[in-house]
């Protein structure tokens, strides 16, 4: 069972700033308290036991909130002094886990996936890195995954309208010495020089979970959040 978790809550939150100008995004208030606290009640219930904090802007703002809010919560903080991409920030903390295996997830998003199914499947394959999907209709603000009879990644599709498909939903199962064995620039995205680079050479799987996700980088999805949250619908 994985219980080490890499959480990036480094980000700027540029699209967010109107509605929440003066904090990291995954400290936005969300139906009363910081989301990144939503995120860390979650995964703590799905057994994640030690989180890593991959963390850049405004950090002293995050360590502050855990220390007071999480005092005996497990945790270590890797901090980017400059921004080095979502790819260079995860290989950043990967230097503060301790385990072969370790969950990576967006302290702007919650996708509410079953820890145990996502475990038994990513050890079932011996996956490098197993994708988190959530079917979803009607959209184009995400690209779309597709998967092979087998759950291997067979591609991934760029960003336009689609009228169903599987999209990213940026929690993974990784396994870290097959990610950290890869020739990477100081500063990448693990989405397009990992991700979409590295599937046809690593085995990385999808799991679909049809379950609860939103992305609260922008202000209409943060007040949907906000009503959401409030009727605890997770």
């Amino acid at each position: 069972m994985i219980n080490e978790c890499i959480i990036l809550a480094g980000g700027l939150g540029t699209r967010l700033r109107s509605a929440v100008p003066d904090l990291p995004k995954c400290m936005a208030p969300v139906a009363g308290r910081p989301f990144l606290g939503w995120v860390i009640d979650y995964y703590r219930q799905q057994g994640i036991t030690r989180f890593v904090l991959a963390l850049g802007y405004m950090h002293e703002v995050i360590e502050a909130f855990i220390a007071s809010e999480y005092p005996e919560l497990e945790t270590a903080v890797s901090i980017e002094y400059e921004p080095l991409g979502t790819g260079g920030a995860i290989r950043l903390a990967c230097a503060h886990t301790f385990s072969d295996d370790v969950l990576v997830l967006n302290g702007d998003t919650i996708f509410t996936v079953k820890m145990d199914e996502l475990t038994a499947f990513h050890d079932s394959v011996q996956s490098d890195c197993t994708l988190s999907l959530k079917p979803m209709k009607d959209f184009d603000r995400y690209g779309v995954v597709s998967l092979l009879p087998d759950q291997r990644i067979e591609s991934f599709k760029e960003k336009q309208h689609y009228e169903e498909g599987l999209i990213n939903g940026g929690v993974y199962a990784l396994n870290v010495n097959a990610f950290l064995e890869l020739p990477f620039d100081e500063k990448f995205s693990f989405e397009k020089d990992y991700l979409e680079k590295y599937y046809t050479q690593q085995n990385m799987f999808g799991l679909v979970q049809d379950e609860y996700f939103i992305d609260i980088g922008i202000p209409s999805d943060f007040e949907r959040a906000n009503q959401e949250f409030r009727n605890k619908v997770f």
